[in-house]
């Protein structure tokens, strides 16, 4: 069976408009039910230009789609921050710590509590989840979980009962790394993540992926069916198209970058070799002159003596 691949901005918020999908998903990952979900999509686009960054002409417009989903589980209200990342480029985390800065200090991310009979504003709880494109440089887990606890670091002992202002203040994150999502299936979120698994993508635009319909349980056929509808419609296809056409731009963009700052350090390093050998010569030219006036002294000393000896 061909799926349309949700390492896709197009296709993975396609598949996660779908709520029942988006619930899916997102309660695997998080271990979690969740008993409503609004799922608040998020597009930008930003114009760079290519001239300053690349030396090239012209302009690239970048197009980006952040997820946010408001869900409620047993614990109550949570805002699911969610990003997909199908390349490592060096303003990824700083783009990742802009977004989750956005969320704490949006506004509308807050609910009332009581506490002690009195009305509070309080933080809803964040979770981040990230589908990273690439791997990570220390870890070989396909999907790691940032879970806090609370401890009593003067007994050691576990705290239980939550508190909204700790709750408000740190969050919980998930890292899909997909180059890990082998063919390995040990558990049900491994399975199901494996729709992620690139290694079943059909050549050569990567658009596509194949996948066999029985490894999959029943309970995820609606996923399935999901990324199956997508790959006939001719829209998608363009998008995914765009995507591909940015990705190469920004790829050759960082690679400028990188070009760029290499030049730039072998420039700086030998400007600083340059300025040690001025200064070596300088110390040089230094010794010289004060051996030269060493010398000198001496010789007056010795002119002197002799005609002493002349006199006497």
């Amino acid at each position: 069976m061909q799926i349309a691949n949700p390492i896709y901005d197009v296709v993975f918020k396609y598949m996660m408009e779908d709520a029942k999908v988006a619930k899916l998903l997102i309660s695997s990952i998080i271990s979690e039910e969740i008993e409503e979900l609004k799922f608040r999509p998020q597009e930008f686009t930003t114009e760079i230009e290519k001239e300053s960054i690349a030396n090239k002409p012209g302009i690239l417009t970048v197009y980006r789609i952040d997820f946010t989903a408001s869900i409620k589980t047993k614990e109550g209200l949570k805002n699911v921050i969610i990003e997909i990342q199908k390349a490592k480029f060096a303003t990824d985390i700083m783009r990742f710590r802009r977004h989750l800065g956005e969320q704490y200090a949006n506004s509308d991310n807050t609910q009332t509590i009581t506490i002690n009979n009195a009305p509070r504003k309080s933080g809803i709880p964040v979770i981040s989840i990230y589908f990273l494109g690439h791997q990570l440089d220390h870890t070989d887990a396909g999907v790691v979980g940032v879970k806090r606890c609370y401890t009593d670091l003067i007994t050691g002992k576990p705290i239980k009962t939550k508190e909204s202002f700790i709750e408000s203040l740190t969050h919980d994150s998930y890292i899909i790394q997909i180059p890990k999502l082998t063919q390995k299936r040990r558990n049900e979120l491994e399975i199901l993540l494996s729709v992620f698994d690139q290694s079943s993508r059909v050549e050569p635009y990567h658009h596509i992926l194949n996948i066999k319909e029985d490894d999959y349980p029943k309970k995820y056929s609606h996923l399935i069916r999901r990324l199956q509808k997508a790959v006939s419609d001719s829209e998608m296809k363009k998008r995914m198209d765009f995507e591909d056409g940015m990705l190469d731009d920004l790829k050759e963009m960082q690679r400028s970058i990188d070009t760029l700052e290499q030049k730039t350090k072998i420039i700086s390093e030998e400007k600083d070799r340059i300025t040690a050998e001025k200064d070596r010569i300088t110390a040089e030219k230094e010794r010289i002159a004060a051996e030269k006036d060493r010398v000198e002294e001496e010789n007056v000393e010795l002119k002197r003596r002799l005609a002493e000896l002349d006199l006497a």
